[in-house]
């Protein structure tokens, strides 16, 4: 029970009970409140030239819009593959790509959704990472009330009975509600792994089909294997990063774009300028009056015209929504018309050209510039969507909701260029699967569309939340847009689902293959956390051992690994008592992901001392956002100790310079002081200054008030104090550095249901012995690392 309280209290449940059990904890093991209080200071976004935002906007079009850009390759083949009836059918086509490319990508992406990014960063884990901020849906409890006074943890607060917090209280009432918003974020995530796979196989087999084009007699194998050869070369060059070829990306897709947009012109006025009444919408009720079912399935094809719009979400991360937004309007949506508009001139008088549609409209004396523009455009956007892969499964490992797998950091430069061999190689196989298993664009794009539509829909429903819980929008609004954008999302859903048994199942058995892998990786974290909060040591037991913890303390520092921000782990209590020997300073470090995208490197470690000085126990908690990276191991162990080193100076300043509760060393009027002990930190053992650099800030009372005043000694006996400890801590470091981690295994209980017993005692058990150790993760040196084996019932 005592454990149980403990768990509530510290995890900010709202549980009031306090016994003597509790108050004891919390004298000796206290939250870091003021340790993140004197962190805190003000985030501003940048502001942008309009010189620096055209050439944001043109860097854009290499890595946001190759994806979407690529698209006319294919449209009018899915949308008619049995062959065009009556040309009319063509302008009720292009009508529908016209306003599905104007409602989707222009009103509700561009305008809407990028508004409703995390700090600058996009895509389906940064939504749910924004509503975790706003209410209490995280499924591992592993929060504080210090972690919210992040600079980068922004959030807005409503009144006790406006419609957000009703909806914030609905959310919150029951764990149904908050797993059952975690598994759709997973399925959006899941999908768009699933893109990755299918965007470079359409892109690539469409741009090498312009081979055959020329060449007619050409076997449809020649096409499939020139399509396999270039994505084989496109994922082993993978590992380099896009930082080296980078700066050629923006000038082909801006090549592309005006190209297609051109030839789009040249087609309109050569074949038929009737076509430009599409744009009327009149022409969409004529289509679906004249086609009926054959028009409904179609919008299978159709849809494929706005693919890539979740990966221009997706890659928010790398520009400002500013950049992206002009890009769009001013040179992605009018070319896209222009293309779109010019194949459908090209086909009202070729119309058994469908097949070919893009290539056959080509003029014959730019066809070949024409082709290789095509491949590359195909590559950058197959380049593009493969980095939002990697990068939504980093933002899933950072959240508990995938395996520890290698992250390579392709570049210094930009830390979102990351490099997953792993995964690579997994998409890779998969990919040159499915291009050779379909060998036609046709089942691949039923394929696509159904994972494309999947996404939209989370996007949509995620959004719904955010305009509530974030945005606190009227209530009208909301539904205005949740209608609108289910209404036209629903219908495109419900025609692909004509198509499932035409491709479209590949996406659902990716996303499902995923879903299991991700939910049942997150249930055993939950699990293996749950049990180690319920496990923890007592304080009053720690104290019953005495300063020497009943054993012999032998020089050096020993890092305890745990996932608790707060207690003793039992991690702990099963070492003492199994080894007759514990290191003279024990330190307990916590590396925890919060729901930002970032935690500034002055706000990532808080450090706390865990009972007594006598004892010299501590606690670090080092906190990391979903788009963090962990330094070397030489790198995150000094900045341990500089931040230890640090706390122990100004817990003695508080104790030498005053001893009224009064004055507190982290308080507005000793800010001085603080931005002084930051710029020195780096040499933690001088500290001599320190005190009468307080003297000059805190007030000093009178003696008519009844307080001691701040004297000298007092100064000179904080700073000797501080110095000896300085010195041990140094002495202690000096004789080494042991990490302490545990060796889990997590089993299922013998009571437990069969479906539990085969979700972590074969799935999760199975991918705990594939995914990467803890100690490779935290690049540990096999000389210095200490496993303790235990096993968890769960």
């Amino acid at each position: 029970m005592a454990s149980a309280s403990r768990m509530g209290i510290d995890e900010g449940s709202g549980d009031e009970t306090k016994g003597g059990m509790w108050e004891l904890d919390q004298k000796l093991d206290q939250p870091m409140d003021e340790e993140a209080g004197r962190l805190r200071n003000m985030y501003r976004e940048k502001k942008f030239s309009a010189l620096l935002l055209l050439r944001l906007a043109f860097q854009s079009l290499g890595v946001v819009y190759g994806d979407l850009g690529t698209s006319p390759l294919y449209v009018f083949y899915n949308t008619f593959p049995h062959g065009i009836d009556d040309t009319e059918d063509v302008v009720g086509a292009l009508s529908l790509i016209i306003y599905s490319l104007t409602l989707i990508p222009l009103l509700k992406y561009v305008f809407i959704v990028c508004r409703a990014n995390d700090n600058g960063q996009g895509g389906t884990f940064a939504l749910y990472s924004l509503l975790c901020r706003h209410a209490k849906i995280k499924t591992i409890p592993n929060q504080h009330r210090t972690d919210e006074e992040l600079t980068t943890y922004s959030r807005s607060t409503f009144h006790e009975h406006s419609f957000a917090a009703k909806t914030k209280r609905w959310l919150e009432a029951y764990p149904f509600r908050k797993n059952a918003l975690l598994i759709i974020v997973i399925v959006g995530t899941c999908t768009v792994i699933g893109d990755g796979i299918l965007t470079p196989a359409i892109s690539v087999l469409s741009a090498s089909g312009g081979i055959k084009v020329d060449h007619p007699k050409m076997s449809n194998d020649v096409v499939v294997v020139v399509a396999v050869i270039i994505l084989v070369g496109l994922f082993s060059l993978q590992h380099y990063g896009t930082d080296r070829v980078g700066w050629l990306f923006a000038p082909i897709v801006l090549l592309w774009f005006l190209l297609v947009g051109g030839i789009g012109i040249f087609n309109i006025w050569k074949y038929d300028s009737s076509v430009l009444r599409a744009f009327s919408p009149v022409c969409i009720y004529r289509y679906f009056r004249r086609r009926k079912k054959e028009a409904w399935t179609s919008l299978g094809g159709i849809m494929l015209s706005i693919t890539g719009t979740e990966a221009l979400f997706a890659d928010l991360a790398h520009f400002p929504v500013s950049a992206i937004q002009l890009a769009f309007t001013v040179i992605v949506f009018p070319c896209l018309l222009l293309t779109y508009t010019g194949q459908a001139a090209y086909l009202m008088q070729n119309k058994e050209h469908v097949v070919d549609a893009f290539y056959r409209s080509i003029p014959e004396s730019i066809y070949w510039p024409v082709f290789v523009i095509a491949t590359l455009a195909a590559i950058v956007a197959s380049q593009a969507t493969i980095s939002a892969t990697f990068s939504i499964i980093k933002q899933a490992l950072a959240l508990g909701c995938f395996p520890r797998v290698k992250v390579v950091h392709t570049s210094k430069k930009f830390i979102g260029q990351i490099y997953i061999p792993d995964i690579n190689w997994i998409l890779m196989i998969l990919c040159i699967a499915v291009t050779a298993g379909f060998r036609n664009q046709s089942q691949i794009g039923n394929a696509y569309g159904t994972a494309v539509v999947i996404v939209m829909l989370v996007t949509t429903l995620l959004m719904t939340l955010i305009m509530l819980l974030v945005w606190r929008c009227h209530w009208v609004l909301v539904l205005v847009f949740t209608v609108l954008s289910l209404v036209v999302e629903c219908t495109y859903f419900s025609a692909v689902l004509f198509k499932v048994d035409q491709g479209g199942w590949v996406p659902l058995v990716i996303a499902a293959a995923f879903l299991v892998i991700m939910y049942v990786w997150h249930y055993g974290t939950v699990k293996r956390y749950e049990f180690e909060m319920h496990s923890k040591v007592s304080m009053a037991w720690i104290l019953g051992l005495g300063p020497s913890l009943g054993l012999v303390r032998v020089p050096g520092i020993g890092l305890v690994y745990t996932e608790l921000a707060s207690g003793v782990p039992h991690i702990f209590s099963h070492f003492i008592t199994n080894l007759p020997a514990i290191h003279s300073v024990v330190v307990f470090v916590c590396v925890k992901y919060l729901p930002v995208y970032t935690v500034p490197e002055d706000e990532r470690f808080l450090v706390k001392r865990v009972g007594p000085k006598t004892f010299h126990m501590f606690r670090c908690v080092a906190r990391y956002g979903y788009k963090d990276l962990h330094k070397k191991d030489e790198e995150f162990e000094r900045k341990l100790f500089d931040n230890l080193f640090l706390f122990v100076r100004l817990e003695n300043m508080m104790e030498g310079c005053s001893d009224s509760d009064e004055y507190s060393l982290y308080g507005q009027q000793t800010q001085n002081s603080m931005d002084y002990l930051l710029q020195n930190k780096s040499n933690p053992t001088t500290g001599n200054n320190t005190c009468s650099s307080m003297e000059s800030i805190v007030p000093v009372k009178s003696p008519t008030q009844g307080s001691n005043t701040v004297t000298s000694s007092s100064g000179r006996e904080s700073s000797q104090a501080e110095v000896d400890e300085l010195e041990f801590l140094n002495r202690c470091r000096d004789a080494g550095v042991v990490h302490i981690l545990g060796n889990t295994v997590v089993r299922a209980r013998r009571d437990s249901r069969f479906y539990k017993k085969i979700a972590i005692d074969y799935i999760y058990a199975f991918l705990r012995r594939i995914c990467r150790e803890n100690s490779v993760i935290f690049n540990v040196p096999h000389e210095s690392l200490l496993n303790v084996g235990q096993i968890f019932y769960v």
